[in-house]
């Protein structure tokens, strides 16, 4: 994900009313800009810290500018803004870079399926069958933003953990996957993990402890999981390597 212009570098005021935040640019101004989170961003938004934000050039829009990146305890840098993640996971795997999802014919944003609507629809892999025929099976991939990681008095650990709050909508969505194996399809779990210090990334039992209760039941039930570390800076966020999930 190529960003042009490259991104701008600001200094974190606050960030307030969950969508908001006040930064101060380089020239000593104050705007306020869109926090696209609806996350706590628990250990992601320090007063004082530097930013980098995008300008949408749209004048008519109430908040032009966009919150995009935090640099975060310890110096890494994460990515907050949470519209983000669907097109890096979409952008790799259509240029085949995930191992593991490389059989489809056809990307999809945005799938219903039961009552839950998944991020991504990979259609369709073809099995070989017993009688030369191919067997149709979808793929079904929700992506999770990943930013939880150490603060300024926690070690370094390179462990990020998601949520930073209680979700029920994620929690939803894993029963949803779990359906989806029950189906004969194949359910993933896909977590873009944000942040430039990660090294592996767990379930925030201590946050949600349900949502890791189900992602296990998920695991066992045939869910796939995986998680890929991003990459982010000025000109450019990719999802960069896998890093191992540790239930």
């Amino acid at each position: 994900m190529i960003f042009s212009p490259p991104l701008q570098q600001a200094v974190l005021l606050r960030r307030y009313k969950r969508f908001l935040a006040d930064i101060r640019l380089a020239d000593g101004s104050e705007i306020t800009v869109h926090c696209a989170n609806t996350g706590s961003m628990k250990n992601c938004a320090p007063a004082g810290a530097a930013v980098l934000y995008s300008d949408s050039g749209n004048p008519a829009r109430k908040y032009r500018h966009t919150l995009e990146a935090v640099q975060v305890a310890h110096g890494h840098w994460v990515g907050v803004n949470t519209a983000r993640p669907n097109g890096l996971v979409a952008e790799a795997l259509l240029a085949r870079r995930v191992p593991e999802l490389t059989d489809f014919d056809q990307l999809s944003r945005e799938v219903r399926f039961a009552d839950s609507r998944f991020d991504i629809a990979l259609s369709p892999i073809t099995l070989a069958s017993g009688k030369g025929g191919p067997d149709q099976v979808m793929t079904y991939v929700e992506v999770k933003s990943v930013t939880l990681g150490p603060g300024p008095n926690e070690p370094d650990d390179g462990v990020i953990a998601f949520p930073d709050s209680v979700t029920e909508r994620g929690q939803k969505h894993l029963k949803t996957l779990m359906q989806v194996v029950k189906d004969g399809h194949r359910a993933v779990l896909f977590f873009c993990v944000q942040h430039t210090g990660a090294q592996a990334v767990r379930p925030a039992d201590e946050v949600d402890p349900r949502y890791g209760e189900l992602l296990r039941e998920a695991v066992i039930s045939g869910v796939t999981v995986l998680a890929w570390k991003t990459s982010v800076s000025a000109d450019e966020f990719c999802l960069q390597t896998p890093v191992p999930v540790r239930l």
